[in-house]
């Protein structure tokens, strides 16, 4: 991380036109459409309908978990994404068979979780915190300073981020980009304040 580059920022758990644009007016580089069965699910018609209606050099990205490899294509042709988020037990060739960037994340339980990465080779790997049986947005931290011990790749830090503890994560981690989901929520629903608070922590940490 220098001050001349940024920390991107990933909304995720996108459900609707109102929110997408909202993040977009606040400075997100992209935005999360989940299709795994999660209560951030969106349907194809819905990620579709959004994805239409954002601006040009917005990332448009498909949240994943083992799902047929047809079927993930078909969706994000369809959508008009493009870049796929993996957070499964999917096999490096699984993820290299994709037209689409691929985004591979792993849930970090030490620094022992690390050395799968090792075999993949993907646009970016994404770190999330570990919670057995859950393959993601849990909302609990992981080790920030595990992620400074990935090289060879572009790393995103995930999991319990929100806008009181992301600077500091951002600081110690030294990412490539930031993914937040129910950290900028209130009551289950996208809080806008909290996106914008979110963002501009996240700009004052570099």
């Amino acid at each position: 991380m220098s001050a001349s580059r940024p920390v991107r920022v990933k909304i995720c758990g996108i459900m609707d036109v109102s929110t997408a644009l909202a993040a977009v007016e606040a400075g997100a580089d992209a935005l999360g459409f989940v299709f795994a069965r999660s209560n951030r699910q969106v349907d194809r018609e819905d990620a579709r309908s959004i994805c239409s209606k954002l601006p040009p050099f917005m990332s448009r990205v498909g949240v994943f978990v083992n799902a047929p490899a047809a079927m993930v294509e078909e969706t994000a042709d369809f959508c008009g994404l493009d870049t796929l988020q993996l957070h499964g037990d999917e096999s490096p060739e699984y993820c290299r068979a994709f037209k689409y960037k691929v985004i591979k994340a792993f849930r970090i339980k030490d620094a022992a979780s690390l050395e799968g990465i090792k075999s993949y080779q993907c646009a970016a790997v994404l770190l999330d915190s570990f919670v057995p049986g859950v393959p993601g947005g849990t909302g609990r931290s992981l080790d920030w300073t595990i992620a400074r011990e990935v090289t060879g790749t572009r790393v995103i830090l995930a999991g319990g981020l929100n806008p009181e503890n992301v600077k500091q994560a951002v600081q110690v981690a030294r990412p490539y980009a930031v993914d937040v989901s129910s950290g900028v929520e209130s009551g289950g629903k996208k809080d806008i304040e909290k996106i914008r608070l979110f963002i501009k922590r996240v700009r004052e940490a570099v």
